[in-house]
């Protein structure tokens, strides 16, 4: 199936809403579990989250991980006042920091991050190149990348099949998002050629039926 491009910035208020209003605890705590497993120095030093959202995941770390310094990034307006918001209720303010900003030409020095992770915003990008660059910028020598992301199914119907197996009590707006999600991501085969055009020693692998990770160091 071909890649159907979708609106790169969530910035609509009812759909940030709906997205943060959704149950992704599991997934969100499973991914902070499995980046200290996979990087347990990397993700307890400088950390930067690149596409945060409503900022459950790095509050998350941020509990799991106290020595952690942490910064999260996202373009989008809407998502950035929800993560604020939850970064205050947690009592995390002075742990994190939220940035504004687009890629690529974020405001964070080269090589400034023991680890640049990322959960779902490499399907949002109309060029992966700026991602993969960012990444490949950010990160200090031997420092840690770990980002995850949908991958493409392989047609339609298996992409709402997926939506209705995995979204289907959760609500329209966010079920429609996640099945264009699907139709924007990239294959397995793409995000492999993409890492190679960037020069990161990476190789990305199926974790789920819906997600592929790229983890390692550079």
């Amino acid at each position: 199936m071909k890649r159907v491009p979708e609106k790169e910035v969530m910035d609509d208020p009812a759909g940030a809403e709906a997205y943060a209003k959704a149950d992704f605890s599991g997934v969100n705590q499973a991914f902070v579990g499995n980046l200290l497993k996979a990087h347990p120095q990397a993700a307890r030093g400088k950390v930067v989250d690149l596409g945060c959202g409503p900022g459950d995941i790095m509050i998350r770390l941020a509990q799991a991980a106290p020595e952690a310094a942490i910064t999260a990034v996202d373009a989008s307006g809407p998502m950035l006042a929800l993560a604020r918001s939850a970064v205050a209720k947690a009592g995390l303010l002075g742990r994190i920091a939220l940035v504004d900003g687009y890629l690529p030409g974020l405001p964070l020095a080269d090589r400034s991050f023991d680890a640049v992770v990322s959960n779902s915003l490499l399907h949002q990008l109309p060029d992966p190149k700026a991602f993969w660059a960012e990444v490949k910028r950010l990160t200090r020598p031997g420092g840690a990348v770990f980002v995850m992301d949908l991958y493409r199914p392989a047609s339609e119907a298996e992409a709402r099949r997926i939506v209705t197996a995995a979204a289907s009590g959760e609500d329209p707006v966010l079920q429609e998002d996640f099945y264009n999600s699907l139709l924007a991501a990239f294959s397995l085969e793409e995000v492999a050629v993409q890492l190679a055009d960037a020069g990161l020693p990476l190789a990305p692998e199926q974790v789920s039926e819906r997600h592929l990770l790229v983890s390692g160091a550079v």
